[in-house]
């Protein structure tokens, strides 16, 4: 393997993606990331739990993100408020490169087995959501519907943000996504 090099996990990471864009997510292995990005392949493992996880790291921080920026909402908040105020916190967790989003998003659509992981972290989120706004004593069904509704926006603001005419932070894509939404509910 020759001489150690810092960034295991981001070289992995590379390594991955540009397998996965060349080869296909199915036809790349473990082995030859972990060739590719100069380590070995236990290496790997001591960074992720297998090859999908490449894609879908960072999932537990986001929902961290999205349950102490709803937490923190003023007092005074609506529901929807405080999801706004949680899907505005990824903006800071999302890592500022809509390229590798779309690189990702690409991949995933190509993988019927990663859309439904990507479904299940949507729907976790979703849930996670739920569980925050009833911490804040939002009672059911309003929570579950504003953790859905939040998925719905998140999403809006996604797929602009990885819109490759559009460079504007996530963040804002967040806050005009909520905007639309209130302007379509009679809202604010």
């Amino acid at each position: 393997m020759g001489r150690w090099q810092p960034d295991s996990r981001g070289r992995l990471a590379e390594a991955a993606f540009a397998l996965y864009a060349e080869r296909g997510f199915e036809s790349t292995t473990v082995a030859e990331i972990a060739a590719r990005a100069g380590v070995t392949e236990r290496t790997f493992f001591r960074h992720f739990a297998d090859k999908r996880e490449v894609l879908f790291a960072g999932a537990g921080a986001l929902e961290e993100a999205v349950v102490c920026a709803v937490a923190e909402a003023p007092a005074d908040a609506t529901a929807l408020d405080a999801v706004a105020a949680g899907l505005d916190a990824l903006g800071a967790v999302l890592p500022d490169d809509p390229a590798r989003a779309r690189q990702r998003q690409a991949i995933i659509a190509a993988n019927a087995e990663l859309q439904e992981r990507e479904l299940y972290k949507l729907s976790s989120l979703s849930a996670t959501l739920a569980e925050a706004l009833r911490d804040r004593r939002v009672g059911d069904p309003a929570a579950t519907l504003a953790g859905e509704i939040g998925i719905a926006v998140f999403k809006t603001a996604f797929e602009r943000w990885i819109d490759e005419g559009d460079d504007r932070p996530f963040a804002e894509h967040v806050r005009e996504a909520t905007a639309e939404l209130k302007t379509l509910a009679g809202v604010g």
